[in-house]
């Protein structure tokens, strides 16, 4: 892939769930206190002629439903020049509490229908972001465990929705693992979801990695 450009005041938004809120509704508006702000801060530090416009469309406990509920406000109506997305935790928990719905499949469907619209109307960058979950929890029969098995399925639907609309693509799942050899969990996530500042900070840095590097 040819290396990104950027111009001068570019919107690029970050859409998702509590990960990518991180308090930007209320505790530490507009960006958060999560990997958003972090990606911001490094961005403007390194490249303070492009003066990014970075805007944070996280709410907390969605799911990819929600997410195409509000598409078109938060995202098409913006014409940004990146859309970033980062959804499937959410996701898997309901699934495994009950609602279908929110299988993989239907996950991957309601997915592709976003993506189909923002190619079509407006073309941005799109990097897609992979759900993960922090644990080491593959032995003992527990709601974790569970977790931790299903996310992997909807990790194979962001890569396959990647490689189909030719998209960027970051597979956090695997990069918070990797890392679990030599940190604990509790370091990266304590609930296994909810990054740590050192959690975020290795999502900022991997973002800005691929669209800088």
């Amino acid at each position: 892939m040819a290396k990104l450009t950027f111009n001068s005041g570019d919107k690029l938004v970050f859409i998702g769930d509590s990960i990518t809120d991180s308090g930007r509704r209320d505790a530490a508006p507009p960006l958060g206190n999560g990997y958003v702000a972090f990606f911001k801060d490094i961005v403007d530090s390194r490249h303070p002629e492009l003066m990014l416009n970075v805007i944070n469309k996280g709410i907390s406990g969605n799911t990819i439903r929600d997410l195409k509920e509000r598409w078109e406000d938060d995202v098409i109506s913006l014409k940004p020049r990146l859309v970033s997305v980062l959804i499937g935790i959410n996701d898997a928990h309901r699934f495994l509490g009950g609602d279908l719905g929110l299988s993989p499949d239907d996950y991957y469907k309601m997915y592709s229908e976003v993506l189909d619209l923002t190619i079509r109307r407006i073309n941005p960058i799109i990097l897609l972001m992979a759900p993960f979950y922090v644990s080491k929890a593959n032995e003992l029969d527990t709601f974790r465990r569970k977790v931790l098995q299903l996310v992997s399925e909807y990790v194979k639907r962001v890569e396959r929705l990647s490689a189909e609309y030719s998209t960027l693509f970051i597979n956090l799942h695997e990069e918070f693992q990797a890392r679990l050899s030599y940190i604990e969990p509790e370091a990266l996530a304590p609930d296994a979801v909810h990054p740590t500042r050192k959690g975020h900070m290795l999502i900022a840095l991997r973002i800005y990695d691929k669209l800088f590097t």
